[in-house]
């Protein structure tokens, strides 16, 4: 039995849009699993002393404009500018910590990533949030409600500790067989880690 890559995201970065698009098929192409990780970047940051992007203008204008590169490079549809910072980052990221946990992470943070760089609504929010959720196959109402009690948030703390221990500082970030690879561009080197531990070639 193969070993998943763990895939360890925040909702509320906006590279990890470029890896959250992409992952699927990448990971399908080459027959290795992932595991949908959030994390509470916000929390690291604080704690680094790194904060994002809104308030340094000249690295903010270089993301949006490398973000859109990419994304056409992919194919991906952006319509920039969309809302940023988001204003409730914590609930996007404790209802992925219960869709994780329930097996639905994956449908939930593509949609809510879509919705809200194609349609520009901020994530965590509504009607992004809820529409998300029900993409996903889900209840809102149902989910929304096991988000907000102090188990999940428990559970999003537990994550983000465990993310620290093994010296996650951003999201992106893959971690196949114990080696971390940061940032959407490293996808297929971690991708490609992992499958080649698969086939017997480790390295």
């Amino acid at each position: 039995m193969t070993a998943p890559v763990d895939f360890w995201f925040s909702i509320g970065s906006p590279y990890t849009f470029l890896a959250v698009m992409r992952l699927p098929e990448v990971a399908e192409r080459a027959g290795v699993d992932v595991r949908w990780r959030p994390f509470d970047l916000r929390a690291i940051q604080a704690e680094a002393n790194d904060g994002p992007f809104a308030d340094k203008p000249l690295k903010a204008a270089y993301m949006w404009r490398d973000i859109e590169r990419r994304a056409a490079k992919f194919g991906l549809p952006v319509r920039l500018p969309i809302p940023y910072p988001l204003a409730d980052l914590a609930l996007a990221n404790r209802v992925a910590v219960l869709a994780a946990k329930e097996g639905w992470c994956s449908a939930y943070t593509i949609a809510t990533y879509r919705r809200w760089f194609v349609d520009r609504e901020p994530a965590g929010s509504e009607p992004n949030i809820s529409r998300s959720i029900e993409e996903a196959g889900q209840d809102p109402v149902r989910v929304l409600k096991q988000a907000s009690t102090g188990a999940v948030a428990e559970a999003l703390n537990a994550a983000t500790s465990e993310a620290k221990k093994i010296d996650i500082f951003g999201s992106p970030s893959f971690v196949a067989d114990g080696e971390l690879f940061w940032g959407h561009d490293r996808l297929e080197d971690a991708i490609e880690w992992q499958h080649n531990l698969d086939q017997g070639n480790p390295g």
